[in-house]
């Protein structure tokens, strides 16, 4: 059974692709970049973009009925490897139980020209 999930409290998904589908359990959540639902601003910084993607991440979570425990999977683009550090103090503030399987990648650029990227699964 598939369910396509979206809440307003995440940024509106502005392609033909949904901002999570549920499957059998599983969680797919897009690629969420760092844009503010409300009001559809960008932090300048990685640390700032990171935390609003993770945030945006969070809020689909919630619709699903999930959380960040629920998550075993991210991906995360930057557009600058260099960045890396930053952007890992700030997800481990997110991620503090068993640590999801991750993926990272410098990327040649990003949606909207943001810094960072973060795409998760979750079961439940």
């Amino acid at each position: 059974m598939k369910r396509v999930i979206a809440t307003p409290n995440a940024p509106k998904a502005v392609g033909p692709y949904s901002q999570a589908i549920e499957a059998n359990g599983t969680l797919y959540i897009s690629g969420q970049i760092p844009v503010n639902p409300k009001d559809g601003s960008i932090p300048g910084t990685i640390v700032e973009q990171t935390r609003q993607s993770l945030e945006n991440v969070g809020a689909i979570l919630k619709e699903a009925g999930m959380d960040y425990a629920n998550v075993v999977k991210t991906t995360v683009l930057l557009n600058d490897i260099a960045d890396f550090a930053e952007m890992n103090a700030v997800y481990a503030e997110f991620f503090t139980g068993d640590k999801p399987a991750r993926a990272c990648y410098q990327v040649a650029a990003l949606p909207l020209g943001v810094k960072v990227e973060i795409e998760a699964v979750a079961v439940k």
